[in-house]
């Protein structure tokens, strides 16, 4: 089938994304510089990542290798591989047909689902800001299902540029039936005075415009039985304290979720999230200092973090109508914990 590459899309957005880049850069670098602990810092009890029972093989658990990404975070640099591939998931087809747009898709749970639709007979496009060798994997891995694929790398936060991503995805096959709206900033903070107002900008416009640029880009091209699909969190659910911008758009992208699903119930367009709890991506690398890495998910009744395939799943059951033709405004917690809920 034929595969689709950045091309000008990519020349025309490249300057916004790099410079987006750029920025979250030196937001990391600052909250670097306000904790001293130098980046890339290998304690000495470094540990290896122990199997945990999983879905149908040894899911890794703390301890997770200590390292720093630079942001956004590419996922080919982590030392422990996120599993995106899913080789206990058979297909159903229950996509055939459809067509995807997946913003955040180079990586993590965007590639995880990315593969799962593909696998399910959907084309799909991928959003990315400019972690081009990632967006590559993720497209040889939809086309590797069978699939054919489109990359576009821009900023989620220029509503023209999400315009143009919606239409070279049409352009490219056709329609739209599925907007999964995944791409997030995430940059801790240990307290109010070290949140900046740039910093807590950056992590609003692109979790929060980014989503209704995309959700309003998209609508015109959506119709009955379609669906919109957000990344919540579990920090929107309970909050986190070192995360308060993040948290807060977290919960803003599931009152978001819930009102929008009202608004376009007459419309016959279904619209839900997914709330993960700790997923192991190159959000959470790129966000803490390397020696607060190895318990990440420790704390989770499971004693671990998701692998981004044990998410994936459930953005096919909210994106098929076969699934879930009468599920709209719901927030699905996938937590780890016994409990929560939305």
């Amino acid at each position: 089938m034929p595969t689709h590459r950045p091309d000008d899309s990519r020349a025309s957005f490249a300057g916004a994304a790099d410079a987006a880049a750029q920025r979250q850069r030196q937001i990391q670098q600052e909250s670097d510089r306000r904790e001293a602990r130098p980046s890339g810092a290998q304690p000495e009890d470094e540990g290896q990542a122990q199997a945990a029972p999983g879905p149908g093989r040894g899911e890794p658990q703390p301890p997770l290798p200590q390292q720093h990404l630079q942001k956004p975070g590419l996922q080919q640099d982590m030392e422990l591989q996120p599993r995106s591939d899913a080789p206990h998931y058979e297909s159903s087809r229950k996509l055939q047909g459809k067509v995807a747009l997946i913003t955040g898709g180079d990586s993590g749970i965007g590639r995880a689902v990315a593969v799962l639709f593909a696998r399910e007979g959907a084309d799909v496009a991928i959003v990315y800001l400019n972690e081009e060798e990632d967006a590559r994997e993720t497209c040889r891995l939809i086309e590797a299902e069978g699939a054919r694929s489109l990359a576009i790398a821009g900023d989620v936060k220029d509503f023209g540029f999400c315009k143009q991503a919606v239409e070279a995805t049409v352009r490219a096959f056709g329609k739209l039936n599925v907007l999964v709206n995944n791409a997030a900033f995430q940059q801790h903070a240990k307290d109010l005075d070290a949140l900046s107002e740039q910093h807590f900008d950056e992590t609003f416009r692109t979790n929060v415009y980014g989503y209704f640029h995309m959700a309003k880009a998209a609508l015109e091209h959506l119709g009955r039985g379609d669906a919109i699909i957000n990344t919540g969190s579990v920090t929107g659910l309970r909050g986190s304290k070192e995360l308060l911008d993040y948290s807060a758009t977290k919960g803003a992208i599931h009152a978001f979720t819930k009102a929008l699903a009202h608004n376009l119930v007459d419309k016959g367009i279904r619209v839900n999230a997914v709330a993960p709890g700790p997923v192991w991506t190159p959000l959470n690398p790129a966000d803490k200092p390397a020696d607060d890495i190895k318990d990440f998910g420790a704390s989770t009744d499971l004693g671990r973090p998701a692998q981004p395939e044990e998410i994936a799943p459930a953005y096919v059951f909210l994106a098929a109508p076969s699934c879930s033709s009468y599920i709209t405004g719901i927030v699905l917690p996938i937590t780890g914990n016994a409990g929560d809920g939305a």
